[in-house]
């Protein structure tokens, strides 16, 4: 995927968005110094090129009912086209998985899956298996989160 252009005012404008997406137009133009309009006009350039995805809330798993956080290492039976895509959508069509990659090496690809209790955990790996293609998977429970989720270290190139 190719890269945008972007100046010191849209890295500063991602950087602010990134430590607090909830900050009012106002205040962001406050903060990089330009007016509302022209800020507002920033941002919906940055969201239309696809720099900004999306702009979303980021909830506590378990405090919302989901204690268990597992990554799913996975290995899937075949390696065509046709169960890369099997595997896709039986990822897709599970809530439960909230995160996935494929990756190089000895596996083929990384899931982070959420759950009530084991038994649900047992039916997405399950689903996955008899669905998804899916003929190895290690599951890994998280203890406790080393680094939460962070902003991309942006600079400006040579500065």
């Amino acid at each position: 995927m190719p890269s945008i252009s972007l100046d010191l005012i849209d890295l500063n404008l991602l950087t602010l968005l990134q430590q607090d997406a909830d900050r009012s137009n106002v205040e962001l133009a406050r903060l990089v110094g330009l007016s509302a309009t022209a800020t507002l006009h920033r941002v919906r350039r940055l969201k239309t090129a696809g720099a900004i995805r999306a702009v979303v809330a980021q909830l506590d798993a378990e405090l919302v009912g989901f204690p268990l956080l597992v990554h799913l290492l996975v290995s899937i039976q075949r390696h065509d086209e046709a169960s890369h895509e099997r595997f896709r959508a039986a990822v897709l069509a599970t809530d439960e998985v909230i995160s996935a990659d494929w990756v190089t090496g000895e596996i083929d690809a990384i899931l982070v899956v959420v759950a009530r209790e084991v038994s649900e955990l047992q039916r997405v790996i399950l689903r996955l298996s008899a669905r998804g293609g899916a003929v190895r998977v290690t599951t890994l429970l998280r203890l406790q989160q080393l680094k939460a989720p962070s902003p991309l270290p942006l600079s400006h190139p040579g500065g």
